[in-house]
């Protein structure tokens, strides 16, 4: 049975209108903390989420991030920064949020109860791609229909929720339970539950980008620097994996068109972009094992 602990009530909220705003405050700050701490329980179910979503962008596939209200606004910042700081290819990311993406300040509710074109936008869902449903109550109907959707497509399912019991979690392949306390506003999931989504989240694609090898060092080694402050960073991280000066680390970036792992290899080994490109490919594109190759 579900536990709807997202719905309980606060045990020190009572009376909490009638406090000075630094006690609030501080209770609100609390609860954030309280709610981050439950992403450690769920360190097992991120690891194998973080396996099936590598495994789909190797094969090809492609990663659906699914939510309604403030649990889809979550999963789809996750989604819209692969690009960018993981240089996933945009064809194999595609986000499903209740009601669209929202284009101004209101996002209704009601669009969480609607599945009508559910089917219809999930309609290629194939055995290589994977499925990130996240909802706070594990039941919001938008997000489990996807879920059972994707399942029926033999697509992998990782389930987010913060409810023991959750049907999300129930259809789930891997099942990841974020036990956050109760709200302090009670069932404003936006709040700790909104939080410790958030923080699973990065850990999935994060550990998806390292099983990729785009991380190197804790440095985003694949990084699109498509704007000053990221070039500067690639720049950077040229600089300091492949132990050249600032100079010879943007000279072998602009040589390379601007991959990183290439200008790394490049700057590094003394290669052409061709011998670089090959050697990246030989390794499936993980740096180390190309930096360290003898040939």
């Amino acid at each position: 049975m579900i536990a709807r602990t997202t719905e309980h009530l606060h045990e020190g909220a009572v009376g909490l209108d009638q406090r000075p705003s630094a006690q609030i405050a501080s209770m609100l700050g609390d609860g954030q903390i309280a709610a981050a701490a439950s992403v450690q329980g769920a360190v097992p179910a991120i690891c194998a989420g973080a396996d099936a979503m590598a495994r789909t962008i190797d094969c090809g596939g492609c990663l659906h991030y699914v939510g309604a209200g403030s649990s889809g606004l979550m999963a789809a910042a996750d989604a819209q920064e692969l690009g960018g700081t993981f240089s996933i290819t945009l064809d194999q990311i595609r986000i499903h949020m209740a009601g669209g993406l929202p284009t101004g300040v209101e996002m209704p509710g009601g669009t969480e109860d609607n599945t009508e074109g559910l089917e219809a936008a999930l309609a290629e869902l194939t055995a290589k791609d994977t499925i990130i449903a996240v909802s706070a109550s594990g039941s919001t109907p938008y997000t489990v229909a996807a879920g059972r959707i994707a399942t029926a497509h033999g697509a992998a399912v990782i389930g987010i929720a913060n409810n023991r019991g959750a049907e999300l979690l129930d259809l789930a392949t891997h099942a990841v339970l974020l036990e956050t306390p109760p709200e302090v506003l009670s069932g404003s999931t936006r709040m700790g539950a909104a939080t410790a989504q958030k923080i699973a989240l990065n850990m999935l694609s994060t550990l998806m980008a390292v099983h990729l090898g785009h991380v190197h060092d804790g440095m985003m080694v694949n990084v699109h620097a498509d704007n000053i402050k990221l070039r500067a960073r690639a720049c950077g991280i040229v600089a300091k994996v492949a132990v050249v000066s600032e100079e010879a680390a943007r000279a072998a970036l602009d040589s390379a068109d601007g991959d990183v792992k290439v200008a790394i290899l490049m700057a590094a080994r003394g290669v052409s972009r061709d011998v670089a490109s090959t050697l990246l490919k030989d390794t499936h594109g993980h740096l180390r094992p190309a930096l360290g190759r003898s040939d």
